[in-house]
């Protein structure tokens, strides 16, 4: 579920990829050297009475709970797909705008906190938190919500359920993690929105991405992931098995969206659903694949498909070519499933 919104691995998402080892490295270290996080604690008495501005940097940024850090890595991991996206560029000034507007709202949020319940907060959880936070703002606004499954028959699963929990176990793990979630929030909103002209105020110059380009990205660009991921040598059978099976699914699945487009002239659009898109979780023990029900027996549609050469909204080409997909395989998605985006994606998102 972590993957279903991009590609596997972190190829073309450098930053995401050295957030990770950097960051990831350093909590390791302390907690091998306990004695040097003192250091590294988000201490806000010591900010505004003691005037220790470099505990903004080191308080910030690296992580003193391992479980911190872990729930976090896999938040980064996920929210890799805007450095795709976005670029380097643009997604790094993304967390250095959101990492300085958070770094304000802390203040604000723990003197409102003060003023309302008498209670002075000394310490923050450390870490990249609010920032990661804040990248909830455009996971929810463009990532659209694809449905898995159904537990219980009525709570729908979707490709964000699991990200949005990782994200409430990350929540939780802290008393005063909220204020933090709270700040993260408000400046994701606030510089994703463009409010205060955030974007053009704080940015990422380009003299310095050009530094990090030649610089930083050599050591941390990742190859091209193949289309065929081999089977591992300690793999179990359920695991080549389960492999296998989901190649020969991606493949089904191709070959049938292909001849859909041909015969999509002829075919109602309830048939053409069912060949474009037919239910390939429902496996046993030699079970022969489901045959389409004969054309007497299916209910006619209440619209008539879309033909090759009809028209489609220009609003959900330019949101899936704002996902990443090319122009000419939106077009398709959206002629094939009849201008349901949802449908269409779900489709491109697995190729």
């Amino acid at each position: 579920m972590f993957t279903i919104t991009g590609s596997r691995g972190l190829y073309k998402a450098p930053l995401c990829k050295g957030l990770l080892l950097v960051l990831n490295g350093l909590t390791v270290m302390l907690a091998l050297l306990p004695q040097h996080q003192e250091l590294f604690v988000y201490n806000l008495q010591a900010i505004t009475q003691q005037h220790r501005v470099w505990r903004f940097l080191c308080g910030r940024l690296v992580c003193l709970d391992v479980k911190d850090a872990f729930c976090s890595s896999l938040l980064i991991y996920n929210f890799r797909i805007f450095e795709r996206r976005f670029g380097t560029r643009k997604f790094a000034s993304f967390l250095l705008g959101t990492w300085c507007v958070s770094a304000l709202m802390d203040f604000l949020l723990a003197q409102v906190f003060q003023f309302l319940f008498d209670y002075e907060i000394e310490d923050l959880p450390a870490g990249l938190l609010a920032p990661i936070f804040s990248l909830f703002v455009p996971f929810y606004l463009m990532i659209p919500r694809v449905p898995v499954t159904q537990v219980l028959g009525h709570i729908h699963i979707t490709n964000k359920t699991l990200v949005y929990i990782v994200g409430l176990q990350l929540l939780t793990s802290s008393p005063f993690m909220w204020l933090l979630a709270l700040s993260g929030l408000i400046a994701g909103g606030l510089y994703y929105h463009n409010i205060f002209w955030l974007q053009k105020l704080i940015f990422v110059p380009l003299w310095v991405s050009h530094i990090g380009r030649y610089i930083l990205e050599p050591l941390f660009s990742s190859s091209q992931p193949d289309k065929e991921m081999p089977l591992g040598m300690g793999a179990t059978l359920d695991i080549q098995r389960q492999q296998r099976m989901d190649l020969l699914d991606q493949q089904l699945l191709l070959a049938q969206y292909n001849e859909a487009r041909r015969n999509s002239r002829q075919q109602p659009q309830s048939r053409l659903w069912t060949r474009l898109f037919p239910t390939l979780r429902h496996r046993g023990h030699n079970q022969p694949l489901m045959q389409p029900r004969p054309q007497a027996q299916t209910s006619s549609s209440t619209q008539p498909p879309l033909l090759d050469n009809s028209p489609v909204a220009e609003e959900q080409v330019a949101r899936l070519v704002e996902m990443g997909f090319s122009r000419m395989d939106a077009l398709e998605a959206l002629r094939a499933s009849n201008n349901d985006i949802n449908m269409a994606t779900n489709f491109l998102l697995q190729h």
